[in-house]
């Protein structure tokens, strides 16, 4: 009989692969932190369904790689639409 946590691991799996999602996507989604979804996918999944790990920790390792460029195109877009000028008060002097 599987339990509580062992289905939420299955549920998540099947959601980051579906979804490509990341890690910070499934825990909104869910309701729960970042450190509950990796230690669900990445160590309670294995045991439960290894098909399934396999398939989430491949989505993953792309997520992670991609992980820079995300944060970069963020980051382009926040000066982007910030105003200009703004953010440079108290520097001239």
């Amino acid at each position: 009989m599987k339990g509580i946590v062992e289905e939420r691991a299955v549920e998540l799996g099947e959601y980051i692969i579906e979804n490509k999602a990341t890690v910070r996507k499934a825990a909104k989604k869910f309701g729960v932190s970042k450190s509950t979804v990796h230690k669900d996918v990445a160590q309670r999944l294995k045991y439960v369904d290894p098909q399934l790990y396999k398939e989430v920790k491949s989505v993953l390792e792309v997520n992670k790689a991609q992980r820079h460029i995300r944060g970069g195109m963020a980051t382009r877009l926040k000066y982007k639409k910030e105003p200009v000028g703004a953010g440079t008060a108290g520097r001239n002097g």
